[in-house]
């Protein structure tokens, strides 16, 4: 009877996919997201596409929230800064999409970085109070600077293309999306098993205990500032890429709390926590729209209290995830497939 999981080899504990479960979880997730195009309808493959694209935002946050224990309020604006970035090297320089998206997470990787100084003096409530001064402090730039951005106007954004096809239609864009969050996410995990990650990991646990082991806080802060940075803004260029268009209303600090709300609820310090999170956010208000376009009919006033009962639903789900699961989905996925490994012997 099989009583643990155990290894022979350094290669094989280092190994990803542990256990033959794992591996087969994976290929059938794989073939999975390969087969979902070819069968969904466009509304479907948008909401896959806005899953996606939240994905790479939650993995970023996560890397500074989750595995640094660096509170951010700023993923709105940073995400603003990707996005204009992106979209203006397009519009006004004619750069290539993945030229101007890959500069932009290059620039909001140092503007990242530039407002993760104070962490080291602030933690905890006041660094998230400083992270949300950056939040303001970008938009208010992007709704002033009107010679570069536009102002308060929306910025369009020419279509991407590739081989001379358009591929910001929901069907090609997909695998655009997709494939650069599969790269966030192998990315990500194989930094934690590197000594950058580990140090990231051992300031959130003891920062004090950290120093004093030699790690230095002041370059693994603003370092782990610039990688969450980077995939924030890769996010917010995808976003200007797949829309055709950019303004400040998509990066409030709304946006900022949402995708906090993705990592606390998905589980934090966790890429696949990354991923429910942010699938589980992005899918519960179209499942609740939907919900109220059906019982429109026997009752009228749905359509008037449906953004209201979206915004409670949005706060009782975070307050019931903290009291009854702090570790998020990723925790209960866990729990469900311990209870299949170790059946009859679950206890």
């Amino acid at each position: 009877m099989q009583s643990g999981i155990f290894h022979s080899t350094y290669q094989a504990d280092m190994a990803l996919r542990r256990t033959h479960a794992e591996k087969i979880r994976m290929v059938l997730f794989l073939l999975f997201m390969a087969a979902f195009p070819f069968v969904a309808d466009r509304y479907y493959l948008t909401l896959a596409n806005q899953v996606g694209i939240a994905t790479i935002g939650a993995i970023g946050l996560n890397i500074l929230t989750g595995y640094t224990g660096q509170i951010s309020l700023g993923q709105g604006g940073f995400m603003a800064v990707g996005a204009y970035t992106a979209g203006l090297l397009t519009a006004r320089l004619g750069m290539p999409w993945y030229v101007s998206t890959l500069a932009a997470c290059l620039a909001t990787a140092a503007i990242g970085a530039l407002f993760g100084i104070p962490s080291l003096r602030l933690k905890g409530l006041y660094l998230a109070i400083a992270t949300l001064a950056a939040q303001e402090i970008i938009l208010w730039v992007v709704t002033h600077w009107k010679t570069l951005t536009g102002g308060v106007d929306a910025l369009v954004v020419p279509n991407p293309t590739l081989f001379g096809l358009q591929i910001n239609t929901d069907f090609r864009f997909y695998w655009v999306i997709w494939l650069l969050a599969g790269v966030s996410a192998l990315t990500t995990v194989n930094l934690f098993r590197t000594h950058y990650g580990r140090a990231f990991i051992a300031i959130r646990d003891q920062d004090i205990a950290a120093e004093v082991m030699g790690i230095n806080l002041f370059r693994y802060k603003l370092l782990a500032f610039a990688i969450s940075s980077f995939w924030v803004g890769m996010a917010g260029a995808l976003t200007a890429h797949y829309r055709n268009i950019v303004t400040w209303e998509r990066f409030t600090v709304d946006i900022s709390v949402l995708y906090l709300a993705m990592v606390i609820i998905g589980g934090l310090g966790s890429v696949s926590g990354s991923f429910f999170g942010a699938a589980f956010m992005t899918l519960l208000p179209a499942f609740l729209t939907n919900l109220g376009r059906a019982l429109k009919s026997t009752f009228p006033f749905v359509d008037t209290i449906i953004p209201f009962v979206q915004q409670a639903v949005f706060g009782l789900v975070i307050i019931l995830f903290l009291i009854f699961e702090p570790e998020g989905l990723r925790k209960i996925w866990k729990d469900i497939k311990d209870y299949f490994r170790l059946w009859p012997f679950s206890y």
